[in-house]
């Protein structure tokens, strides 16, 4: 094979892995916020009717129960605000706004990727109500949301719930491995049907032997 026809098949080779890998590319991609409410930094003058966290991509919610997910919402003073449920819908995850006195406030979450890794972050904002309003108390442990399954207590997990993160982990490690086991097959396909078909024409191409 010339070396022309050599940079043509590894050219070819090139394009098809590209397209491959591209392909395949979204399925190591972790989600990441693109907003959210309160922003970091930002002041409310009034309590919202929930705080949502909204990110890149659909969020994984196996269970349906938004089993490994939370949103937590603390003072300066260590005192927590809300019913501790999250609603997930698509690639938002939300909670019924609760604030206490005005003052300093950080919002903490947690929530799954669609490549199945968790995500925790916080975000901290400021209160000053403009208006007269009913100050709600805290209370000095988390909230846990009411009926969610395996909730016992403060710092309670849920072993179905984590036993069906590794799962979803594992189906997806196995189908990306397989995917690029299938890509790997196919370049080399195209490899040898373009080193086969060069060399055919190379010996349809080459003139005859003279007789002696």
């Amino acid at each position: 094979m010339t070396r022309r026809g050599t940079s043509a098949v590894l050219a070819t080779a090139a394009v098809a892995l590209g397209l491959v890998l591209g392909a395949a590319a979204p399925a190591f991609a972790h989600n990441h916020v693109v907003s959210s409410t309160p922003e970091e930094g930002e002041t409310l003058t009034a309590v919202p009717g929930t705080f949502v966290i909204t990110t890149n991509d659909a969020l994984l919610n196996l269970s349906g129960e938004a089993s490994g997910f939370g949103m937590v919402i603390a003072d300066a003073n260590g005192l927590y605000y809300g019913d501790g449920c999250v609603t997930i819908d698509g690639r938002s995850m939300s909670t019924r706004g609760a604030l206490g006195p005005a003052g300093d406030y950080t919002l903490t979450f947690q929530l799954i990727s669609a490549d199945g890794h968790t995500l925790s972050d916080t975000i901290a904002f400021r209160y000053e109500p403009t208006d007269t309003v009913t100050v709600q108390g805290g209370a000095d442990s988390p909230p846990v949301c009411p009926g969610a399954e395996g909730s016992t207590g403060e710092g309670a997990s849920d072993p179905s719930a984590d036993a069906s993160r590794a799962d979803a982990e594992s189906a997806i490690v196995l189908t990306i491995v397989a995917f690029v086991l299938a890509a790997l097959a196919a370049v080399s396909a195209i490899i040898t049907s373009a080193v086969i078909t060069r060399n055919r024409r190379a010996a349809h191409d080459e003139p005859p032997t003279p007789a002696e």
